[in-house]
């Protein structure tokens, strides 16, 4: 499952939008979409910053719990 994939999800099941996301984030809602798309590489520093809006550890985002062994 790919990290921008992931990301979506997590939004979703929180009944966030992406403009809320965009919002807390700072960026253009456009920015945020490319996000989910996997257009934009993120930082490790973006990538705490979802991770908390989400309110989720980051490793929630990071590792695929799915395909563990």
């Amino acid at each position: 499952m790919s990290l921008a994939y992931k990301i979506r999800r997590l939004r979703e099941g929180k009944n966030y939008t992406q403009e809320y996301m965009s919002e807390r984030l700072n960026i253009s809602q456009n920015t945020y979409s490319k996000i989910e798309t996997g257009g934009i590489k993120l930082t490790v520093d973006r990538l705490q910053q979802i991770a908390e809006i989400l309110e989720v550890p980051i490793d929630d985002i990071l590792v695929d719990h799915n395909n563990q062994s």
